[in-house]
């Protein structure tokens, strides 16, 4: 593995962390325009630093800790936008929202329970919520109009993806990161292998 890729992969994970909390600084200070473009740019290294700690071999449990961690505080920093600049959306989709909300809520109390630290898993269908609603969470603020096919397709994938951790949470007994699914854990266990551990790499 570069050691200079490791490096840079991370910088790019690190900006999500560093850029969340001016987001929300952008949001009530009425900085609109401006808060929309630096949240898709937030949105967009989530799809790079992935892919580029695939492609070069980058990935360890402090990458994707990291990883998780600017994840969660883009999307609470684009929740909160839509919550100030767009609360009449927010009113008529409640219910949907909060099955969401409380799945999120439900996921990560029994991971801090069982593991006492948040999880990490990056399931596969944790990518394919993560894509629809950085889709989403863009063009609401982009568009005069919510998407709604986006938002109902992004909501219902959550929301299984959110179930599915809940069970591997369950199933798994320590905390592992990147995790493909229950199939893949189920699969593993019938053939009572190991788990892959992630690597946490450090250089001197």
């Amino acid at each position: 593995m570069h050691k200079r890729s490791y490096y840079i992969i991370n910088a790019i994970t690190f900006y999500r962390l560093l850029a969340a909390p001016i987001l929300i600084f952008m949001i009530f200070n009425g900085n609109f325009n401006l808060f929309k473009w630096m949240l898709a740019v937030s949105f967009f290294t989530d799809l790079i630093d992935g892919f580029l700690a695939r492609k070069f071999g980058t990935e360890s449990v402090f990458g994707a800790r990291l990883d998780s961690l600017g994840d969660d505080l883009t999307v609470i920093a684009a929740i909160i936008g839509i919550f100030v600049f767009k609360m009449q959306f927010v009113k008529d989709n409640l219910v949907i929202a909060s099955i969401v909300f409380g799945l999120l809520i439900i996921q990560n109390i029994f991971a801090l329970v069982r593991y006492h630290k948040i999880s990490s898993f990056h399931t596969y269908s944790a990518k394919a919520a993560a894509i629809l609603q950085g889709a989403f969470l863009i063009l609401i603020f982009f568009l005069p109009h919510p998407n709604y096919f986006l938002f109902y397709a992004a909501s219902v994938v959550t929301a299984l993806d959110l179930a599915e951790e809940i069970i591997l949470v369950l199933i798994l007994p320590k905390w592992e990161a990147n995790v493909k699914g229950i199939y893949w854990v189920l699969k593993r266990k019938s053939k009572n292998e190991e788990p892959t551990k992630g690597r946490d790499y450090q250089f001197q």
